[in-house]
């Protein structure tokens, strides 16, 4: 899938990788770019058409469904990420609020219009989502989780044509990663990669240095192949009465 013509939902489209996901998409000639933020946002691009969506708010979800004429790719990517130590139960729920739930209630509300287009569910994770990350251990729990939900959608739409790509990134040059003191991938170039293997129908998109150097063992791995096994079982099982 190429982005010409294309129409695109980024959340989380007000920095970091949103930001860039909606200039990379703009420079790829999509048609039309919808930017959820929580806060109005204001685009000199006629082509970007703002979105005013938190995503733990189930009437500007469908608000925003309904705002929305035709879709091909849905980038779910907006996202919390705070330090704790698992003590307060509260920041364990935030993270799952916005980075689990709220992604699972955006891939549901649009699901109708990618069916339609037969287009593409693409949640931005992290590594983390692999091997937690102990000094935010709420985020690597809520990406884990999202990596399962991001698993699990991929083999339940199949059939309905829509594909679902889950982004395992490194450390990015963002606000939340600001504290690390790693080497870092541009957001740019994390966009890009992220459309890149979109393109090319990866189910797993790893798109900086850092997670480029896993995916090759992650693709051969016994766990992938697991989670192809499972996902045979879908068409297998019995039809509801």
């Amino acid at each position: 899938m190429t982005l010409k013509n294309k129409s695109v939902m980024v959340t989380g489209a007000n920095r970091g990788i949103g930001q860039a996901l909606v200039e990379e998409a703009l420079r790829q000639s999509a048609k039309r770019v919808y930017a959820g933020t929580r806060q109005p946002l204001v685009h000199s691009d006629s082509r970007v058409i703002p979105v005013t969506l938190d995503v733990t708010d189930r009437a500007q979800i469908r608000h925003a469904v309904e705002s929305v004429e035709s879709l091909d790719i849905l980038i779910n990517n907006a996202g919390v990420a705070l330090y704790d130590d698992l003590t307060d139960p509260a920041v364990l729920e935030q993270h799952l609020a916005v980075n689990l739930f709220g992604t699972h209630a955006m891939a549901l509300a649009f699901l109708p219009l990618l069916t339609r287009s037969h287009g593409a569910i693409v949640n931005v994770l992290s590594v983390a989502a692999l091997a937690a990350l102990p000094v935010i251990p709420a985020y690597s729990i809520s990406k884990a989780a999202a990596f399962s939900l991001t698993q699990s959608l991929r083999a339940l739409v199949a059939a309905r044509g829509v594909s679902v790509h889950a982004v395992l990134t490194g450390p990015v040059d963002t606000e939340m990663s600001r504290e690390f003191e790693v080497p870092k991938a541009s957001p740019a170039s994390v966009a890009q990669g992220i459309f890149d293997g979109v393109a090319n129908g990866e189910q797993d998109i790893f798109p900086d240095p850092m997670s480029a150097s896993m995916a090759e063992n992650w693709r051969g791995s016994a766990v992938k192949a697991v989670e192809l096994q499972f996902a045979t079982l879908v068409a297998a099982r019995p039809a509801a009465a």
